[in-house]
């Protein structure tokens, strides 16, 4: 036959003289994506004092100290799935029909009641977060989260080209959003608002009140919100957690959620969006979106799924309560400890697993900020906190209170000391002592 090659009359140098040279390059998305918190820790320089055995308080996952194992009807269920050879196939990608509606079913209450259609199933509460923010955004819009707050939101939002506006919440208050900030911060590309609670890092637990007045903000705006509630339920006994949805009357909500944290699961990345909308806002839109968006990862890991319903259901009462008494305790350990260290400033929790610490900066020339402050506090005790500047909140650091108690009170009596070390009194007062 006929060679091909007579047919090419074209000079193939010539083809090639706008691809000379290799260039391939990241994405501007994934040079978008940032995390704070990481960017923060690998620029501190962190030696620890080789004559003390480290404590990090700074790590958001409560099973690293082993302390806290999950109950053992929650692994059981985990076992009977995968001997069931039932769940080693694809699932629908917002997750098993049986499997939402157990979340469907452990959630819904009569004043916001949910059925199997309104649970998407997602890979942890953070894609949860993800897909709720991808559905209501769109680039150039911008979001409305919490200051401090969770660093993924940001991170999420700036790389998919939305703007991040911060409200503020008020230490003073046990940190309770700052309404009049917020409702000043909205405008017409204001496209969700995020509200956290129980909040990570404050610890914090809006009253029902409080949350009426967050609801009657985005209720004249017009806003939608995204409800973080993966601490949902997990407050101090005495303190009563109010999940947003039910409150509202035509605000529509993403609730999001998961076991990570209150089943003490981090790592079986199982998480779930919630759609209230009594008002029939979202409509049918905003559900065919999120399957749309859900089919880009093609659902969570279908063992865990197979575990949900034995999971909800079986796990006793007493294991709940168990880890909201020993949350409890250790704050309040923390917190009577460091609330008598000249210089720091505590803000005692209600719920989740964090405290927050305010630092006099004035009285600790020795330091600029809290990154300095905490970076010092590992070199000379060896007691790691995390920098509140991680959460866009100077000055503050943040303490986990999953640790066990040992340990706490041994890192109390180290940061009492290290504050010792380094407290000068005001320079004003000085002045005082010299006349």
């Amino acid at each position: 036959g006929w060679s091909v090659r007579t047919h090419v009359s074209v000079n193939p140098a010539k083809l090639k003289s706008h691809r000379q040279r290799w260039n391939v390059r990241p994405s501007e998305m994934s040079k978008k994506t940032l995390n704070p918190i990481r960017a923060i820790v690998d620029g501190m320089k962190l030696t620890p004092n080789p004559e003390k055995p480290m404590i990090a308080l700074s790590i958001g996952d409560p099973t690293v100290f082993g302390n806290l194992p999950t109950d053992d009807t929650v692994l059981q269920a985990v076992k009977e799935a995968i001997d069931s050879h039932k769940y080693n196939g694809y699932a629908p990608s917002v997750g098993y029909q049986k499997s939402r509606e157990a979340v469907a079913n452990f959630y819904s209450c009569p004043e916001a009641p949910l059925e199997g259609k309104d649970v998407i199933l997602t890979s942890g509460c953070s894609q949860a977060i993800e897909l709720a923010i991808s559905v209501l955004c769109n680039p150039g819009d911008n979001i409305l989260v919490p200051r401090p707050g969770f660093s993924l939101y940001k991170t999420l939002a700036v790389s998919m080209g939305i703007q991040v506006k911060f409200y503020n919440l008020l230490p003073e208050k046990s940190w309770e959003i700052d309404l009049q900030h917020l409702e000043s911060l909205i405008d017409d590309k204001t496209a969700c608002l995020i509200v956290n609670n129980p909040s990570n890092p404050c610890g914090s637990v809006f009253t029902k009140e409080h949350q009426h007045k967050i609801l009657a903000v985005a209720s004249r705006n017009c806003i939608p919100i995204l409800a973080d509630e993966i601490y949902g339920d997990m407050v101090f006994p005495g303190c009563d957690f109010q999940p947003l949805a039910p409150l509202s009357s035509d605000v529509p909500i993403l609730s999001c959620g998961g076991l990570a944290k209150r089943w003490l699961v981090p790592g079986w990345r199982m998480g779930w969006i919630l759609i209230h909308d009594c008002n029939y806002i979202f409509g049918t839109g905003i559900r065919e979106g999120l399957v749309k968006l859900s089919q880009r990862i093609l659902g969570p890991c279908t063992v865990v799924q197979g575990a949900l319903e034995s999971i909800l259901n079986d796990t006793p009462p007493e294991f709940y309560q168990g880890t909201i008494s020993f949350l409890k305790s250790n704050s309040e350990i923390c917190f009577s400890e460091l609330s008598t260290v000249p210089g720091l400033n505590p803000v005692m929790p209600s719920g989740a697993m964090y405290i927050m610490v305010g630092i006099e900066m004035e009285h600790f020339p020795d330091f600029q900020n809290d990154v300095e402050f905490t970076e010092r506090l590992v070199t000379e005790q060896s007691v790691f906190c995390l920098p509140a500047t991680a959460f866009e909140y100077p000055n503050f650091f943040r303490i986990v209170v999953t640790v066990p108690e040992e340990m706490m009170i041994e890192a109390c009596i180290r940061i009492r000391e290290f504050c010792a070390r380094h407290y000068r009194p005001r320079s004003q007062d000085s002045h005082e002592l010299d006349q």
